[in-house]
């Protein structure tokens, strides 16, 4: 490929580890505190329930923010915005770690949820932009690396953080943030090039779309109320109707806007990009239910210890690992993509028919086969986000894609809290496999079916 070996300048190790780090640090943050929830109850003596206010409020400041600062960082430079993401992330560990209330808990996370949603979208933008300096057509390797730094993290979230809760306290999943900060922070600080100077500011609230952004906030918050309500069997209608409403006018507010926060024309136009998200929501549908669903079902349907169940997911991180990186280096889009639905769609189905006296043996194998399923889809997503997303926009089109990725996990979490509503069982599981199977028919349609979808990245 052309530009190969300037890649391999161009992309060192000190370039790119800051970018790793940072990329990592929302999906850590997203999972590690479900280990917390509980300690974290008792400590300012309230109800277990109410502690969940610190997983949705993550929820909705990155799924807001991600895309915000992506556009911010086209306009005013993203090593900037990466530094500022980093030090709000320093902020927000601060702020936890000797916190006395759940409120302030609260605060904290809301400052991580923005401060992390720097790291994706400003290291999609740099590598962009440095792969365009050097010529080269695309850095698989390159965005396998962001690739793996966000799944792998994401499922070492929850047993990282039970090990973490147990040695040191609930109060660790807060600081371990502050030294993780300082040293993403000074590795960008020397080894990221400083972006070009900027001539004024005057015009950043109009550049930015501040009513944009509110209104995507206020859609995006009543949405997940609405879906976080489904699992404690009641349904907040009301939540529903005002997304709705709020959701039509951000369409109106957005189609005027002449900066938008979501460029509907856009995304109108660009019918490839629409559909690259809406198979990113439904592989992270896929992701988390089983990734979810299956470890509760192990523990309290099956009756393995926590530890056990642990090691009965570790081969899908594993062999997640395993496939990233040289399915990456391939550049390879359409065919990824494909295998990762078809392999879906088996697991689902296979799912549909265990029951507690499945071997667990037979669950591991199950789970081997979702770990490629799980990272080709990514790669694949990743790819086609890349090739299909408008340079000027790369770090907003990325931001986005990870939305669409707190959307999936959102309606994964509510799948399984329908499916176990009346206890952890076949039956709940064989629930979760045919709403599975309806996300892993919709993935195969929308990548077999998309005449778009380019093979490779660098040529259609």
């Amino acid at each position: 490929m052309a530009g190969r070996g300037a890649g391999g300048g161009a992309f060192g190790w000190r370039f790119m580890v800051p970018l790793v780090v940072g990329s990592a640090l929302n999906p850590i943050n997203s999972s590690i505190i479900a280990t917390a929830l509980v300690p974290i109850a008792a400590r300012f003596s309230v109800p277990a329930g109410r502690t969940a206010v610190l997983v949705a409020v993550l929820y909705v400041a990155s799924a807001t923010a991600q895309p915000a600062l992506g556009k911010v960082a086209g306009r005013f430079g993203p090593r900037r915005v990466f530094l500022a993401g980093i030090s709000l992330v320093f902020a927000g560990g601060l702020i936890g770690s000797l916190a006395q209330s759940l409120t302030l808990l609260t605060v904290a996370r809301v400052v991580i949820g923005v401060g992390t949603s720097a790291g994706y979208p400003t290291a999609m933008l740099l590598i962009r932009r440095r792969a365009e300096r050097a010529g080269i057509a695309a850095p698989g390797g390159v965005l396998g690396a962001i690739t793996m730094a966000g799944q792998l993290t994401a499922a070492l979230g929850l047993p990282l953080g039970g090990v973490l809760v147990g040695a040191f306290g609930w109060r660790i999943v807060f600081l371990v943030n502050l030294p993780v900060a300082v040293l993403a922070f000074v590795m960008a600080r020397l080894w990221v090039p400083a972006d070009e100077p900027i001539d004024t500011v005057r015009t950043w609230a109009r550049d930015i779309d501040l009513v944009g952004v509110l209104l995507f906030a206020a859609t995006f918050s009543c949405l997940l109320g609405f879906l976080l309500s489904l699992s404690g069997g009641g349904a907040r209608w009301p939540a529903l109707a005002a997304a709705l409403m709020l959701l039509v006018v951000l369409t109106v507010r957005e189609l005027r806007a002449t900066s938008p926060l979501v460029d509907l024309r856009l995304l109108r136009s660009n019918g490839g990009l629409t559909r690259t998200y809406v198979r990113q929501l439904c592989t992270q549908l896929v992701m988390y239910s089983l990734m979810y669903g299956v470890t509760q079902w192990v523990q309290d349907g099956k009756g393995l210890s926590a530890a056990l169940a642990g090691l009965v997911m570790l081969p899908m991180t594993g062999m997640s690992a395993l496939v990233t990186a040289p399915v990456a280096r391939r550049n390879a889009v359409r065919g990824p993509l494909l295998a990762a639905a078809v392999v879906a769609l088996g697991v689902a189905v296979t799912l549909r028919f265990m029951t507690v006296g499945t071997p667990t043996a037979a669950i591991i194998a199950l789970t081997v086969a979702f770990g490629v399923t799980a990272s080709l889809g990514a790669v694949g997503n990743q790819g086609a986000l890349y090739a299909q997303s408008p340079a000027r926009d790369a770090g907003t089109a990325a931001g986005l894609m990870r939305t669409f990725a707190y959307l999936g996990a959102i309606l994964a979490s509510s799948l399984i809290s329908l499916s176990y509503a009346h206890g952890v069982t076949d039956a709940g599981l064989h629930s979760i496999a045919t709403g599975l199977i309806a996300g892993s028919s919709i993935l195969l349609l929308l990548t077999a079916l998309d005449r778009r979808l380019p093979r490779h990245i660098d040529r259609p």
